[in-house]
């Protein structure tokens, strides 16, 4: 049993949060270079935070350009045992109106021209995805978001795409029919990445539009993205604080999915035939098994 130390991935402000104590600020260079930003870290309810904005200072960074491996691996060097994703994703469901919580379940991995492994040639490993999402930590957020008052759906699949561009109806409709819950741009490879550095991942997708669905509706755009999105703040912050409260009196043990130890049966070339350089840079996010 160990305490708990999660890392936060969100916009900038969300470590603005009352009561935080011993804040401090930390830049982490990784074998995959440098995160979006520095790490900020804090106390609250008695429980570490560490707090890293996924777009960088001033939102810099485009869904696409975003160094995920970096910014993983980094939560992992500064010693998080957990990760919460907090983001902002439309609606494809009637149901799910702007300013919903979906508390995600699976995902749709549309994405495709960014770095999704740690893992490549000279060393490599196979992890499970089958349930992406951390089910105790993600029942633990849903507590959390609902506590501080926001309205909450469990469980949800979310559909990944490469944008920055936003979706064709077309495309919409499509998502539509696949089954498809809500749709955003950050979630993937970042889901994936946190299982193969063995750190449970849950995810907040905070709604804010109707992408491009909806008949009289008007399509998605920045403005009202933004608008939405300044609206949540409050929530998500209050969010995070009620995280806290639910986990401050209780020791981390690990997760029941064996997040922790995935690597154990993951990695398939032998010791005698895996890349020195390669088993070094894995260090970071597989010491335990390298």
């Amino acid at each position: 049993m160990t305490r708990w130390k999660i890392g936060i991935i969100g916009g900038s402000g969300l470590y603005d949060l009352p009561g935080l104590e011993e804040v401090s600020s930390r830049s982490i260079e990784t074998p995959w270079g440098s995160p979006s930003g520095a790490l900020t870290s804090g106390q609250l309810n008695g429980v570490e935070l560490v707090f890293l904005p996924r777009h960088g200072p001033g939102h810099r960074l485009p869904p696409h350009a975003i160094n995920y491996r970096a910014n993983i691996a980094a939560l992992k060097m500064a010693g998080c045992t957990d990760i919460l994703s907090i983001s902002a994703c439309g609606s494809l469901r009637e149901d799910l109106p702007p300013g919903r919580f979906v508390v995600l379940g699976q995902y749709i991995d549309r994405t495709k021209a960014r770095a999704n492994s740690f893992f490549n040639a000279g060393c490599a490993a196979h992890v499970s995805m089958a349930d992406p999402v951390c089910h105790r930590l993600s029942a633990l957020a849903a507590d959390a978001a609902e506590a501080a008052g926001a309205p909450v759906t469990r469980g949800g699949t979310y559909l990944a795409m490469e944008g920055p561009q936003f979706s064709t109806r077309a495309e919409s409709a499509l998502y539509r029919s696949w089954g498809c819950d809500v749709i955003g741009m950050t979630n993937m490879p970042e889901a994936r990445l946190a299982r193969e550095a063995e750190l449970p991942y849950a995810a907040i997708a905070m709604v804010t539009d109707y992408d491009s669905w909806k008949e009289g509706e008007a399509a998605v755009d920045v403005p009202a993205v933004l608008a939405v999105m300044k609206q949540n703040a409050g929530r998500a912050r209050e969010t995070i604080a009620r995280l806290t409260d639910l986990v401050s009196d209780r020791l981390r043990t690990p997760s029941p999915q064996g997040i922790e130890t995935g690597l154990d049966t993951a990695l398939v070339t032998p010791p005698e035939a895996r890349d020195p350089e390669r088993v070094e840079r894995l260090k970071a996010i597989a010491g335990r098994v390298l």
